[in-house]
């Protein structure tokens, strides 16, 4: 089985980007099945109905989010309807949504799970004891389980890898949109990596205008954010994975591509 997953999308540049480029990367590479994070896919900021619509036209199968997964009222219904979109599972119960589901794709099943980290980000409910519950839940239908942990800081994105490793197929990190290095194989045969990137402008500051994060950084002023122009970068990982659920393969992408 092969997966691909996008990192978070920033706005209808890295919307564009990823319709661009996921058509042939489906065709050429052989992925059957595509996830992406859509934290930041509506303007920077939220999901939308509409652009999720739109992001599953481009081919992606499942998206997730993360602290920003309520930015935008409009999300809520979709929340509750659409069952390939989700929310961090960690959020206390009786918040709108699913943190995580299998999905169909040919004769298979994978399975999607969302967390949310907890340092310097809201404080939800402990990431670790939650994965540790839906993964064994998880694995009782598919040994397929790929986990998109949205989360600040390295150290615990880290830790995440090493708990779930021989646990989930494969532990994605996103939220700083920045790609890291360290994508590898653990011991027990989990992919891992500590963040994926992002699908945005290249030269903003993580997909946003640089004057306006400069203004807040020199002032601490409040300021506005706008999805930056120029260049995009599409971000991805695919992974490799055996019948019973171990990965094989873990290849890193950024694909820079002119205009937005």
């Amino acid at each position: 089985m092969r997966l691909l997953f996008l990192g978070d999308v920033v706005g209808r540049p890295g919307r564009r980007a990823l319709a661009a480029l996921l058509p042939s990367w489906r065709e050429e590479e052989h992925y059957d099945f595509v996830m992406a994070n859509a934290e930041n896919a509506a303007g920077g900021f939220g999901l939308t109905p509409s652009v999720a619509g739109e992001l599953f036209r481009a081919g992606v199968d499942v998206l997730t989010l993360g602290n920003h997964a309520f930015a935008n009222r409009e999300v809520t219904p979709l929340l509750e309807s659409e069952p390939r979109v989700l929310r961090p599972a960690n959020y206390p119960a009786g918040v709108p949504g699913r943190g995580g589901g299998i999905f169909p794709f040919g004769e298979e099943r994978v399975a999607v799970l969302n967390l949310l980290g907890r340092v310097f980000l809201d404080p939800l409910d402990d990431p670790f004891s939650v994965a540790e519950r839906e993964v064994e839940r998880l694995k009782a239908t598919t040994p397929f389980v790929v986990v998109d942990f949205h989360a600040e800081a390295t150290s615990e994105k880290v830790a995440m890898g090493w708990f779930l490793d021989g646990k989930a197929s494969a532990v994605i990190g996103t939220h700083t949109h920045v790609q890291t290095a360290d994508e590898r194989i653990l011991p027990r045969g989990t992919a891992y990596i500590t963040d994926v990137g992002m699908c945005g402008p290249r030269d903003g500051i993580l997909g946003v205008e640089r004057e306006a994060v400069i203004r807040r950084f020199r002032t601490q002023m409040p300021a506005r954010f706008s999805v930056a122009a120029g260049p995009v970068v599409v971000a991805a990982v695919g992974i490799h994975l055996a019948p019973d659920g171990r990965a094989l393969e873990i290849k890193r992408y950024q694909v820079p591509l002119d205009g937005s």
